[in-house]
């Protein structure tokens, strides 16, 4: 089964490296955007359990140590 993991800064989080990627972006002569966000896509393989064990699973391993939620927050698709 396959899971993939977004994790990003929460809303209220200074993000410089997306502030840099807009400014970037402006210098190039992409107009039209008006933030940018950065954060971390995972994708995950995991052996043969059900759907609600293997989100369980995946949401202890983001608390536990793919995010820092106190600054991030993350969302588990499971399936695909």
């Amino acid at each position: 089964m396959k899971a993939k993991i977004y994790v990003t800064l929460k809303r209220g989080v200074l993000d410089p490296q997306g502030k840099a990627i807009r400014a970037s972006l402006s210098h190039l002569g992409i107009d039209g955007v008006e933030d940018v966000r950065v954060g971390k896509f995972m994708e995950v393989t995991l052996k043969e359990v059900g759907v609600d064990e293997a989100r369980r699973l995946l949401d202890e391993a983001c608390r536990r140590l793919l995010a820092n939620t106190v600054i991030e927050e993350y969302r588990i698709e499971i399936g695909g």
